[in-house]
């Protein structure tokens, strides 16, 4: 589980970049590429080391105009912290 007052950060491993071409940010690693739909990017952008888990969210609600989006979002960074995406 992840606290509401942690800082995520993405691994070291891992680069966000936007394809043009795909019209798509994927996560880029040694082994190949993560095609991200909007909100997965959304949140990726969002774990800099710097922004809490609640602040990521509070932004989250106000960029896709949606209240309670914390279980979304939470279950989303578990998911992340899974794949080795976040550290």
């Amino acid at each position: 589980m992840i606290a509401p007052d942690e800082r995520p950060r993405m691994s070291g491993l891992y680069r966000m970049q936007f394809e043009a071409t795909q019209d798509h940010w994927v996560l880029l690693y040694p082994e190949g590429m993560v095609r991200l739909n909007l909100p997965a990017a959304e949140i990726l952008q969002r774990c800099d080391g710097q922004r809490t888990v609640d602040e990521i969210v509070a932004e989250l609600e106000i960029v896709f105009a949606q209240p309670s989006l914390h279980e979304d979002v939470i279950g989303f960074l578990c998911q992340a912290r899974e794949r080795g995406w976040l550290q």
